[in-house]
C-alpha cells in the first residue's frame, strides 16, 4: 500500500511538472524554414552567384601524365653482368623510388630546365573572367636584387613585341619575343629572354623571379607520384598546369631527369666495385708470374713429373674453393661500405669464408700424404692454378663492369610519355556552384535557427495563461511593422482595412471579440490601454487596427497615440501634448482624415516636454473624463513599461490594459515582473497578445484553417 501511495504522488508530480515548450519537433523544424524561405531563397541566390564567381574566376588546369616501371625484382645490371649481379642490384621499394621522383635532386634540375623560377602571370579581371588571358613564356629573367620585391609589369605592344614596365612606371625596355635584353637600373641590370607570347596588345603581365626552393615546392605541391597497385612496381606522376604543353613538358622531364639519375646510381656502384678491382688486379698479374717462375724453376731442377687422376682431382677442388674464396671477398668488400662490420650481412659472408678456408686447409693436409716430390709439385701447381683462375676472373669482371659503366644500365623503364591534353580537369565549375548553393542553404538554415535561438522566450500560451493567472486572447501571426505603418501613413487605411481576408486581420478581430464576450467590455464610454514590455513588440499596430476594426463594426472610436516620447505624428503635429498644454483644444487637436466612417486620432504631438510630468498631473484624466461621453470605445496606445513609467500613469484610468508579448521573446520572469509593476498601481482586469507568432502556431483548428484559406482565397 506504501509503495502504490509513493507511486501515486510521483504520478502526480510527474503531471504537474511541464513539458519543455520550447523543444522543436521535425515538422515544427520545416514549419520555421518555410516561413523563412525568402530568407533561404536569397541564401541560395546569393551562394549560385558566388558559386558562378569562383568558377569563372579560377583558371583551368590542365593534367598529364606519365607512367613508369620499377624492376624491384632485379635490374638490367644484374643480366648484363652475370653472376656479377648480386653486387650491384639491389632491390629497391616503389616507396623509395617515388620519394626520389619527388626529392629537391630531380626536381632542381627541373625547375633549371624547365625556367620555373620566372614567371609572367597575366593581369586583368575581365580578361580572367572570360578565360582570355594571354600568355608570356620566360626562359630568362633576372630582376634587380634591390627591387625584386616590388611590382614590374610587362605589357604586349603587338604580336611578338612587348614594353617591360618599372616600378615607377616608366618604360624601362621595349622587346622583341625570342630575344635577350639586358636594360641597367639603378646598380643593377635588369635581364630578360621571351620565348614565346600570346596576347593581344596592351595585355598586362606580372613580372616575377622567385628562388630555386620556392620553385622546387610550388613544382612539388603540385606533383602527384603515387604506385599503382601495390608492389606492382608500376608508378604514375600526374601534374597539373594552366598551359596543357608545360603540363606534359614538365611530367617529361621529370622522367628523363630521373631515369638518368637512376642510370647514373648504377653506373656509380658498378664504378667503385671497377676501382676496386683495378686496384688488385696488378698484385693478382704479380704474384701468377711469380708462382709461374717458381714452378717451371722446379720441374727444370727435378726434371718432368707426371701428376696423378688423385692430384689432379685435388687440384681441381682446391681452385674452385679459392675462387669461392674470393667471390666472398668481393662480396665482403661491398657490403663494407653499405653497413658496419658487425652488421648481419657481413657476419653470413665472414662465416662462409671460415668455412671455405677450413675445407682449403683440409685439403692441404690430406695432400701431405703424398710423396714429396708430387706434394711440391702438386702445392705449386695449386699456387699457379688459383692464381691463373683468380686474375682470369677479374679480368672478366672488370671488363663487365667497364660495359656496364659505359652503358645505360638501370632498373627504371619509361612506359609512357606525358601526352598534350587540351581538356581542362579544373576546375571544376558544376561541383564549384554546387558545393556553393549548399554551402549558403546550410549558412542560411543555421542563421534562421540562430536567430530562433536567440529568441528562447515563452511561446506557449498555456504556460503564461498557468504561470500569471492572466489570459491571451489572441495570437497574431509574424508580419512586418513598419511596412504596414508606412502603408498605413500613405494610404490613410489600417491593415484591417485593406486586407479583411489575411491571416493578420482575422488575429485582429479575435482580439475584438475576446474583448466583447471575456471583459463585458459591451458597454458605452470605455477606455483600452495597449501597452508593451519591450519596444519593437508591435502595440502601436495592434491598437491602431484594434481601433480600426471596432469603427468597422459601428463603434465611435477614438485612438489616441500617448507614446510622447516618439512623437512620431503620423497624420498631425498637433496632438495630446499640445491639450495637455491647454495650447489647443481637444476639436482642434482631433484628427478625423482616416478614412474609417467613426474613427478618430489623437497623435502624440511634437512638443519637446518630459511626457511623464504630463500624464502626471490631473489634465489627463479630465481629458478622459471629459471624452468618454463622446465615444464608445477609447484605446490608448502607451510606452514600453519595461522603459518608463508613463504607462503606469495611465493604467489606473482605464477599464482594460492589453499587453502585447513578442513571441519567443520574453522570458517568463520580465512577464510577471511587468504584472506585479502594473498591480501596484492597482487592480485593472488585464489581457496578453502574443505577437509576431510563427506561422504554423496559426494553422491549427478551426481559426488558423480560416485564416490560411482566406489569405489563398484572396489571390
Amino acid at each position: 500500500m506504501i509503495e502504490k501511495e509513493e507511486s501515486k504522488v510521483i504520478n502526480q508530480a510527474a503531471v504537474q511538472i511541464p513539458q519543455n515548450v520550447n523543444t522543436i519537433t521535425l515538422l515544427e523544424a520545416l514549419e520555421i524554414l518555410w516561413n523563412k524561405k525568402i530568407t533561404l531563397l536569397l541564401f541560395l541566390v546569393v551562394g549560385a552567384v558566388v558559386g558562378i564567381t569562383i568558377a569563372n574566376w579560377l583558371r583551368p588546369q590542365y593534367t598529364s601524365d606519365i607512367l613508369l616501371q620499377i624492376d624491384v625484382k632485379g635490374g638490367k645490371a644484374g643480366k648484363a653482368m652475370g653472376e656479377m649481379g648480386a653486387l650491384l642490384d639491389v632491390a629497391s621499394p616503389a616507396d623509395a623510388e617515388i620519394e626520389l621522383i619527388k626529392s629537391r635532386m630531380v626536381l632542381g634540375y627541373v625547375v633549371e630546365k624547365e625556367h620555373l623560377c620566372f614567371n609572367a602571370n597575366p593581369v586583368g579581371i575581365g580578361d580572367r573572367f572570360r578565360h582570355k588571358e594571354g600568355r608570356m613564356d620566360l626562359d630568362s629573367l633576372y630582376i634587380p636584387a634591390a627591387a625584386r620585391a616590388e611590382k614590374w609589369m610587362a605589357m604586349a605592344t603587338g604580336t611578338d613585341t612587348y614594353d617591360v614596365i618599372a616600378p615607377d612606371g616608366h618604360v624601362l625596355l621595349e622587346g622583341k619575343v625570342g630575344k635577350m635584353y639586358n636594360a641597367p637600373y639603378g646598380d643593377d641590370t635588369l635581364n630578360i629572354h621571351v620565348s614565346k607570347m600570346l596576347a593581344e596588345p596592351e595585355q598586362l603581365f606580372e613580372l616575377s623571379q622567385s628562388n630555386d626552393l620556392a620553385a622546387m615546392n610550388a613544382l612539388k605541391s603540385e606533383l602527384k607520384v603515387s604506385e599503382k597497385g601495390k608492389q606492382t612496381g608500376i608508378i604514375v606522376a600526374s601534374y597539373n598546369h594552366r598551359y596543357p604543353d608545360r603540363a606534359a613538358s614538365i611530367l617529361n622531364t621529370i622522367a628523363k631527369t630521373y631515369l638518368r639519375q637512376n642510370v647514373e646510381m648504377r653506373s656509380a656502384e658498378a664504378a667503385k666495385t671497377l676501382e676496386f678491382l683495378e686496384k688488385q688486379l696488378p698484385e693478382v698479374k704479380k704474384k701468377l708470374d711469380s708462382t709461374e717462375k717458381i714452378l717451371a724453376d722446379y720441374r727444370y731442377s727435378i726434371g718432368s713429373v707426371d701428376m696423378t687422376g688423385e692430384t689432379q682431382a685435388h687440384l681441381q677442388k682446391e681452385r674452385e674453393l679459392q675462387k669461392q674464396l674470393l667471390d666472398l671477398e668481393q662480396q665482403r668488400q661491398a657490403a663494407m661500405r653499405l653497413f658496419k662490420e658487425e652488421h648481419p650481412n657481413v657476419q653470413t659472408i665472414v662465416k662462409q669464408q671460415n668455412r671455405l678456408r677450413f675445407e682449403i686447409s683440409k685439403l692441404k693436409k690430406n695432400a701431405e700424404k703424398m710423396p714429396l716430390t708430387q706434394q711440391e709439385v702438386l702445392r705449386l701447381k695449386e699456387d699457379v692454378a688459383v692464381n691463373n683462375e683468380v686474375y682470369t676472373e677479374m679480368l672478366n669482371k672488370v671488363q663487365q663492369l667497364r660495359v656496364v659503366r659505359a652503358g645505360e644500365v638501370g632498373n627504371v623503364r619509361i612506359v609512357d610519355l606525358a601526352r598534350i591534353n587540351y581538356s581542362p580537369s579544373k576546375p571544376r565549375k558544376m561541383n564549384i556552384i554546387i558545393c556553393s548553393v549548399a554551402a549558403s542553404f546550410m549558412l542560411g538554415v543555421l542563421l534562421v535557427f540562430f536567430l530562433r535561438m536567440m529568441r528562447n522566450g515563452v511561446r506557449s500560451v498555456s504556460e503564461i495563461e498557468r504561470e500569471t493567472n492572466t489570459g491571451v486572447i489572441a495570437r497574431v501571426p509574424e508580419h512586418a511593422d513598419k511596412n504596414l505603418m508606412h502603408k498605413f501613413m500613405k494610404s490613410r487605411k489600417p491593415f484591417v482595412v485593406q486586407n479583411t481576408n489575411n491571416m493578420v486581420s482575422e488575429s485582429i478581430r479575435s482580439i475584438l471579440t475576446a474583448i466583447d464576450f471575456s471583459y463585458n467590455i459591451d458597454k458605452k464610454n470605455q477606455v483600452i490601454m495597449v501597452a508593451g514590455i519591450v519596444p519593437k513588440a508591435g502595440k502601436s499596430f495592434i491598437s491602431t487596427n484594434l481601433a480600426a476594426a471596432y469603427a468597422l463594426v459601428g463603434k465611435k472610436v477614438l485612438y489616441i497615440d500617448a507614446d510622447m516620447r516618439k512623437c512620431a505624428c503620423r497624420f498631425s503635429r498637433i496632438g495630446l501634448t499640445d491639450v495637455l498644454m491647454g495650447k489647443k483644444t481637444f476639436e482642434e487637436a482631433v484628427y478625423r482624415g482616416v478614412e474609417i466612417e467613426g474613427l478618430d486620432i489623437l497623435e502624440a504631438g511634437n512638443f519637446k516636454m518630459v511626457a511623464f510630468e504630463l500624464l502626471r498631473g490631473d489634465m489627463f484624466k479630465k481629458l478622459l473624463d471629459e471624452l468618454r461621453p463622446k465615444y464608445d470605445l477609447i484605446i490608448i496606445d502607451t510606452p514600453p513599461t519595461g522603459l518608463v513609467a508613463d504607462a503606469y500613469m495611465i493604467y489606473p484610468l482605464v477599464d482594460l490594459t492589453l499587453i502585447v508579448l513578442y513571441y519567443g521573446l520574453h522570458s517568463m520572469d520580465s512577464i510577471k515582473e511587468a504584472l506585479q509593476n502594473l498591480d501596484r498601481y492597482g487592480n485593472k482586469p488585464k489581457a496578453f497578445v502574443l505577437n509576431h507568432c510563427d506561422g504554423h502556431e496559426n494553422r491549427y483548428g478551426y481559426y488558423g484553417y480560416y485564416g490560411y484559406y482566406g489569405e489563398k482565397s484572396k489571390n
